[in-house]
């Protein structure tokens, strides 16, 4: 395509810029490029298309550069960060210079899918990272020098990151990866067996790395939670703690929004270390159910004794935590303190902002007790050890416990201070409870606690988030954020076009779902004469005749009078007569003196989805017409009919080239009448392309399943087997349909196919059941469509 062929200039530069032959490409720029600048911004859009012009170029073929078109924008959205691209480009460059160069697109096919898993750009850095590990240590060599033959496990993790990453975390995923590099490291046949999730360890070490409560598992009810309990509604992005060996990351909130780690397991405490006040609890597998969670107990135990805490609550905790300092906090300016006074101002609001949730949930203080460490009074020596954290772990969970045991006087002392402090509301605040708070480390300061021997047992409160928006540096400046979002698309340069909507495909080899694998590009269909399609109804005047016959015994009834109603939508004059004559005559009168209406009619909504492939062009056997040109007649007489019924009904038409080009084309909507536009659109009606069935039954369902009725109807028709030019396995295909099939029926849509191809008793029964029916003479196609319709819908 040429630079004048796009008429808007913005989309000439693009093309420009992208610098491809690919025709394929051609075919859908326009289409992709609506969706990529509805997500992204100016700047981010020239590096998407500097990056796509890159790997256009790398050699391999047109296949990598349409997935990556295709599936950025939409990863670059769910990472919320479009720095991850370096990241993406640099890793994609490590494998073009190794002997992995065919990983490529697998990698970028399933990038967007694993992107929606991930969350973030660090999440993605650690997949990418595992990725790496499993192409450098299974890349076959020749006496351990050159690099000579791919790994044969790394475009089967490629496929199946997105079903992995739905089971495990990052952490689990490296364990996993780890086990099949160990075991099958020089054998690529098991190798291919275990990446490809085959063979029976694969699955098995699958099973024991999914433990605790996975993020994406909850992440539902954890956003219902904050909507209905705390009135929030913030994007919760997860992070893993897998990666970080010296500094486990903790919690925290941003802009961005609610960081929280992708597991938790269930919390048991620890058998106690001895007696004495201090003390842990006892196990036991006492659960608290987020019901109790929001509630008091009438007769709680003795607080830390006997609590096992579920990793669904533990999130629950963590997030109710967040919202408190987002709801109460007030940001410190904290140039002048040290570090040990943000600490202990740090320990201190954090107390507060639970002790404020508790007194709305009162619940919630069970939880905090549970997950809050005890640590033991004496435990630390101040002679060699800075106790300063110890110090400050203890007066928060005496804060929080009243049966804290404790005995020092100082925490004693500011324990008492504090209740005092929350019990007077208008004194409570974050700069009254800092000021406290400096007081205890000017009260409590020891020379020990300046030592680098810090005491950490029992010191760390993991549900706690790292309080960053509690400080404000005022050399910083404030000015830094103050700053407006960056414009997406600039004031007239809207472009026209829906963005591709994408949807899985069943792989029957695995079992499995192929995420987001078809691009489906949807729009109304041309235009033509709509007096060719009167000539055609004109041409069946005999046949709609006799169809009329049927339709008005079909045709329902308005209104249905309903009597003796007690209660109704209107006086039913005859029988309150006979109650009056009753009552006058001493007689118990009838009270059922009311009538109401009903309407009787047929509650159903009809989709007829045309396969408009290039097959459709041949001429029927025994006839000098075209399939298409008598797909035509029979979809006109059927679109009259239902018309007369007065049915709600849609018309579209399908063909595919490949799966990153599925066209979906509107002739007629529920909400158009039969007129001259729908007939001038089906008049126009071209074949051309292959099809691709599952992905356009799947678009289908997407409109049919939203109409409010009772009965919910698609039929097909089509004149040959789902195939398409991207495709081997002519099963595939076929499996993919049958899917969708399923899929649609347990949505409540009975599919029913009508086929014009001779041989198709060898597949469509496998897609369909028994919910088909195959026209051998295509001549009688307009005479049986709309009897077959009438048939189905008594």
């Amino acid at each position: 395509m040429t630079e004048t062929a796009y008429q808007h200039p913005l989309m000439q530069a693009y093309w420009a810029q992208l610098d491809t032959r690919f025709k394929q490409v051609e075919d859908v720029f326009e289409d992709v490029m609506a969706e990529a600048l509805a997500i992204l911004t100016r700047e981010d859009i020239h590096h998407y298309l500097d990056a796509a012009r890159v790997i256009g170029k790398l050699g391999r073929g047109v296949e990598p550069m349409l997935a990556f078109l295709e599936e950025w924008p939409s990863a670059a959205q769910a990472l919320n960060e479009e720095a991850a691209l370096p990241d993406v480009m640099a890793f994609i460059m490590k494998m073009q210079k190794s002997p992995n160069g065919k990983a490529i697109t697998p990698f970028l096919q399933t990038l967007a899918p694993v992107a929606r898993k991930l969350l973030s750009r660090e999440q993605m850095q650690h997949y990418l990272e595992i990725c790496q590990g499993l192409m450098d240590r299974t890349t076959g060599s020749i006496h351990g020098h050159h690099t000579t033959f791919p790994s044969p496990g790394l475009p089967l993790l490629y496929a199946q990151a997105p079903f992995l990453l739905a089971q495990l975390t990052l952490a689990g995923l490296k364990n996993w990866v780890e086990y099949g590099v160990a075991n099958y490291r020089n054998h690529p046949e098991r190798q291919e067996d275990y990446f490809n999730l085959q063979s029976a360890d694969s699955r098995a070490v699958l099973q024991r790395e999914r433990h605790g409560t996975l993020f994406m598992d909850v992440e539902r009810k954890l956003d219902l939670y904050l909507r209905g309990l705390w009135n929030d509604t913030d994007h919760l992005v997860p992070y893993s703690t897998a990666f970080d060996e010296l500094r486990k990351p903790v919690p925290y909130y941003d802009k961005l929004g609610m960081r929280v780690p992708d597991v938790y397991d269930d919390f048991i405490l620890p058998s106690p270390a001895g007696g004495g006040a201090g003390g842990e609890g006892a196990t036991a597998n006492q659960a608290i159910t987020p019901l109790q969670a929001s509630l008091p107990h009438p007769n709680p135990p003795p607080a830390g004794e006997g609590v096992k805490i579920p990793g669904l609550d533990r999130y629950r905790a963590t997030l109710a935590h967040m919202v408190g300092h987002r709801r109460w906090t007030e940001a410190q300016i904290a140039d002048n303190w040290s570090p040990f006074q943000r600490m202990a101002v740090e320990f201190f609001e954090d107390c507060r902002i639970e002790t404020l949730l508790c007194r709305e949930y009162p619940g919630m203080k069970r939880i905090f007790l549970a997950l809050h460490p005890k640590p033991v009074e004496r435990a630390c020596d101040p002679e060699t050890t800075s106790c300063l954290r110890h110090r400050l772990a203890m007066i928060s969970r005496a804060l929080l416990d009243p049966e804290h045991g404790y005995g020092d006087p100082h925490l004693l002392e500011f324990v008492a201070r504090f209740h005092a402090l929350m019990a007077d509301g208008a004194a409570s605040s974050t700069q009254a409870i800092a000021a406290l708070a400096l007081s205890y480390v000017a009260r409590t300061r020891r020379p020990s606690d300046q030592l680098a021997k810090v005491h950490f047992d029992r010191t760390v409160v993991d549900y706690r988030d790292d309080n960053r928006q509690m400080w404000r540096f005022i050399e910083e400046g404030d000015e830094e954020q103050a700053f407006d979002e960056k414009r997406k698309i600039e004031p007239g340069e809207e472009l026209q076009g829906l963005p591709p909507r994408h949807y899985p495909e069943w792989d029957y080899k695995s079992q499995t779902y192929r995420p987001d694998w078809v691009s489906v590009y949807e729009g109304l269909h041309p235009q033509g004469s709509a007096a060719e399609i009167d000539k055609l109804l004109q041409k069946h005047a005999a046949l709609a005749k006799r169809l009329k016959r049927i339709l008005d015994l079909l045709k329902p009834q308005d209104k249905v009078r309903i009597r003796y109603q007690e209660e109704g939508s209107e006086l039913d004059l005859d029988v309150a007569i006979r109650s009056l004559i009753d009552f006058k005559g001493g007689a118990n009168p009838d009270p059922r003196i009311n009538m109401s209406h009903r309407t009787d009619g047929r509650d159903i909504a009809v989709m007829l989805l045309l396969d408009l492939s290039e097959s459709l062009n041949e001429k029927a056997a025994g006839s000098e017409q075209t399939i298409l040109e008598l797909s035509q007649e029979a979809v006109s007489l059927l679109a009259w009919a239902v018309e007369q019924l007065g049915d709600p009904f849609a018309i579209a038409g399908f063909h595919s080239n490949t799966r990153h080009d599925v066209r979906y084309l509107h002739i007629k909507g529920y909400s158009e009448r039969w007129d001259d536009e729908v007939k001038g659109r089906l008049a126009a009606m071209q074949a051309g392309w292959s099809t691709r069935m599952g992905a356009a039954m799947r678009h289908a369902a997407h409109y049919l399943e939203a109409r409010p009725a009772d009965k919910k109807l698609m039929l097909i028709l089509t004149d040959g087997q789902p195939s398409d030019v991207d495709s081997q396995d002519e099963q595939m295909l076929i499996e993919d349909s049958r899917q969708a099939v399923k899929e649609l029926d347990r949505a409540g849509i009975f599919t029913y196919c009508i086929s014009l191809d001779p041989k198709a008793d060898e597949y469509v029964s496998n897609i369909f059941g028994r919910q088909y029916t195959v026209i051998d003479n295509i001549q009688r196609l307009p005479e049986r469509l709309p009897e077959l319709f009438l048939a189905l819908t008594k």
